[in-house]
């Protein structure tokens, strides 16, 4: 099997971000036709184990309360950076400085006071309430 996938890798080439294939169809990895094959079950979970660790990783690197939070509030805010990504989760200032003083209702209304709420709605009332909640 090793010696079928370095051929294969070979000659599809390996890349990490889609691109469009000679036959015009959006393609990733070691030749992936996502529009006509899609992706598996455990293909998505895989993804989405690697995500979770990404958004818990950069956390625990910009948010220095990030490992005494409760494992709900750790919920809400890898939730908010998997959403939004951490550069624009950065900018919630206001949110994490309630946060490093432990004011998780004022965390809460910073949450909902944003753009970023008026954007996801529900997600953030839901959120926002995890929050207070602990």
């Amino acid at each position: 099997m090793s010696d079928l996938k370095t051929q294969l890798t070979l000659h599809e080439g390996l890349r990490y971000e889609l691109y469009e294939c000679p036959s015009g169809k959006l393609t990733i990895g070691v030749g992936r036709n996502i529009e006509d094959r899609g992706i598996s079950p455990d293909e998505a979970d895989l993804m989405l184990e690697n995500d979770i660790n990404i958004a818990q990783n950069e956390l625990r690197q910009r948010v220095g309360v990030f490992d005494q939070l409760t494992d709900t509030r750790k919920r809400v805010l890898i939730d908010m950076v998997f959403n939004m990504g951490i550069t624009r989760f950065m900018t919630f200032q206001k949110m994490l400085g309630a946060l490093a003083k432990s004011d998780y209702q004022k965390a809460a209304a910073e949450m909902l006071d944003s753009k970023w709420a008026r954007q996801v709605h529900s997600r953030a009332d839901s959120l926002a309430e995890m929050m207070k909640r602990g």
